[in-house]
């Protein structure tokens, strides 16, 4: 890690790491593959989140938790994809099938990040070694935990919970010099809306009722 935290190159005053340059092409590379409703995109972004631990550790508590947690959740979203194989939620063509989550799930997600945001919150700001921006920090720390929840259950919501944490985690990233973090996250945006496009127009066709003598 030592060696991935060196300096790769400077970019318009920026001090560009290649921990943070690698971890973020890979981040990049693993929710392409999300969009694509790959089970790859697990492992991926297993990967990625271990590259950007190295690189946040010690710095910005909150980011480098966030990674902790996405290499969790990304164990648990490999399973939950390769459980769903063979069954209905499988969208038939060797892909997780995607929906909305229902009012319930949403009044769920948005009480426990609301609830989660709040404690990790009081937890760094009671052990100021933890985080020098404890609400920030918490905020995309139970924010990535929502969104890949949600992407793990193949909910079209993971992509709109991505553009929030991204709102606070990109001007959080060029603050504390993450500058290629910051530039990525353009692309991010980009990809994300491509990607809700995408699962949400699938959603509505694997809804869609199959009439009656019309071949499925």
């Amino acid at each position: 890690m030592n060696s991935l935290n060196s300096e790769a190159f400077v970019l318009f005053g920026q001090h560009i790491l290649w921990s943070d340059m690698v971890g973020n092409l890979f981040g990049l590379a693993a929710l392409a593959l999300g969009w694509r409703r790959s089970i790859w995109t697990w492992p991926v972004q297993f990967l990625a989140g271990l590259i950007l631990f190295g690189a946040f550790f010690g710095h910005l508590t909150g980011s480098a938790g966030k990674q902790a947690v996405v290499m969790v959740v990304a164990l648990y979203g490999w399973w939950q994809w390769n459980r769903s194989k063979g069954r209905a939620e499988d969208g038939g063509d060797g892909h997780i099938a995607v929906r909305f989550a229902t009012w319930r799930e949403r009044g769920a997600m948005a009480a426990a990040a609301a609830a989660g945001t709040v404690a990790v919150a009081l937890l760094f700001k009671a052990y100021p070694t933890l985080s020098w921006d404890p609400w920030p920090d918490a905020y995309i720390f139970v924010g990535t935990i929502v969104a890949m929840y949600a992407q793990a259950r193949g909910m079209v919501e993971f992509w709109f919970a991505w553009l929030l944490v991204d709102l606070v985690g990109v001007p959080l990233n060029f603050a504390n010099g993450y500058a290629f973090s910051g530039f990525v996250y353009v692309i991010y945006g980009a990809l994300v809306l491509w990607g809700m496009r995408d699962w949400w127009l699938r959603s509505r066709k694997d809804t869609r009722p199959v009439l009656e003598g019309a071949p499925a």
